[in-house]
């Protein structure tokens, strides 16, 4: 097959055995899982145009809730509908899902994370390094000019040194790409079209076309019918089993409310999680938010996951007259179904819009200026994750309206260094995929963990 034509298209079989390898490989955030993503669909296999992954990525950003798991349902609808949409987005949440409930059992009964750490310790590590290898490859191809260079720049110091609210980020940017586009659409071409001077890409299953799907206000009826029945179902069997006071039914309104505030992903919220679940509902003790984060910093799946620590301790600690073990498991799962439940009804409400305003110049170079700023969202996220991979303790030093993370430099850990570049070596020396690099930074801290 030529490289100038597109691969063939990828059967439902074909596609699920993907989903789930991005779902038990997506380690290290966002910022990794999206880097993930971008590698196995858009240079490896083809199935999806580097213009089309960033209009799907931009429109992601956008919305409340894990924007890697959002892209991922984006990408399977596009490839084959709801029902890809549906496979692509539980594949990405449930190999995470199972992980961090057997830690946070394991938690629950022995209150120790030191075996956790030991085994995910060469993860992390050679995540720092893909997550890089990723941030150099879209900024290549998502920066184009000065323009863009300056939304990408300007996004990253809002976030990292100013501490800017993320949705304000992203909304700025698009209003100066929508505003910029009006006058100069040109300057910002990417959002969903390729720019006169772009060098060509080579084909993909998903490319210029446009999605079939009509959006219409009875499809946007169905949509919302269907999915926000799914998202308030368990509403009925908690009542009558627990009536109205249970502490079931606090977790879902309470995490049904995090659903569609969750705007910049779990790191937005964490501070109001845990000051609700200690002060609030009583369901953690003070400091077990942060040992809830290192679980699912080190699983696989979106970070928000920690909303499903959360719940499982809620459940096991108030269990309403059923055994403590399964109240955690029914904790976990009604925060994990109410959380991500409304991803799936944000994707199939608005997709088939996103879809056609490609053809719209206005607002595709919005779009096109949230391309550009999401390179500067990722190396904030990269940054971040290097920085607590690498250092122990990393605190903040606020100077008016300063707020920069400031790492203590005696807490550098010489051996995630040396993991990481033992990473970066593998990916970008020896040219080995993720999965061998992955297998190869585990086993290396493994070892150097048992050695030291």
């Amino acid at each position: 097959m030529s490289d100038d034509l597109a691969p063939p298209h990828p059967t439902f079989s074909q596609a699920l055995k993907v989903w789930a390898k991005i779902g038990f490989l997506s380690f290290g955030g966002p910022a990794g899982q999206i880097a993930l993503m971008h590698k196995e669909l858009v240079e490896e296999r083809r199935w999806i145009s580097e213009a089309r992954f960033l209009h799907a990525l931009n429109y992601c950003m956008l919305l409340p809730g894990p924007e890697a798991q959002q892209l991922a349902t984006y990408v399977g609808w596009l490839l084959h509908g709801w029902r890809g949409g549906v496979a692509a987005g539980v594949l990405f949440v449930l190999p995470g899902f199972a992980v961090i409930l057997a830690l946070a059992t394991g938690y629950a009964l022995f209150q120790q994370l030191d075996w956790v750490a030991s085994i995910f310790f060469g993860l992390k590590a050679a995540v720092l390094a893909i997550v890089i290898e990723a941030l150099i490859r879209v900024a290549r191809r998502a920066l184009k000019n000065w323009v863009s260079y300056g939304l990408a720049l300007g996004a990253f110091l809002a976030l990292f040194a100013f501490s800017v609210p993320f949705p304000v980020v992203v909304l700025g940017a698009g209003l100066i790409g929508y505003l910029v586009a009006r006058q100069r659409p040109d300057l910002l071409a990417g959002g969903g079209h390729k720019s006169a001077g772009a060098v060509p890409q080579m084909s993909a299953v998903i490319d210029q076309d446009v999605s079939q799907v009509d959006p219409s206000w009875r499809r946007a009826a169905a949509v919302t019918a269907i999915w926000g029945g799914l998202w308030v179902a368990p509403l009925v069997p908690v009542v009558v089993l627990w009536g109205w006071d249970s502490s079931y039914l606090d977790i879902m309104g309470f995490f049904s409310q995090m659903a569609v505030v969750t705007f910049g992903g779990a790191y937005a919220v964490l501070a109001y999680v845990a000051s609700e679940a200690v002060g609030n509902f009583g369901w953690l003790q003070p400091g077990e938010m942060l040992d809830g984060l290192a679980l699912a910093e080190t699983t696989p799946g979106p970070l928000v996951l920690v909303l499903s620590f959360v719940g499982y301790l809620a459940g096991f600690r108030d269990p309403s007259g059923v055994p403590p073990l399964w109240g955690g498991v029914l904790g976990a799962a009604l925060a994990t179904w109410v959380t991500f439940v409304p991803c799936f009804l944000w994707i199939f409400l608005g997709a088939p819009y996103i879809e056609r305003l490609r053809s719209n110049r206005a607002l595709a170079g919005a779009l096109g200026a949230i391309t550009a700023a999401v390179v500067g969202v990722i190396f904030n996220l990269a940054l971040w994750f290097a920085l607590h991979v690498l250092f122990g303790e990393v605190g903040r030093l606020g100077r008016g309206p300063l707020n920069l993370p400031l790492p203590a430099w005696s807490t550098l850990d010489l051996l995630a260094v040396l993991l990481t570049l033992l990473a970066a070596f593998s990916l970008f020396f020896m040219k080995w995929g993720v999965l061998r690099t992955l297998g190869l930074c585990a086993a290396a801290g493994l070892l150097l963990q048992t050695l030291v």
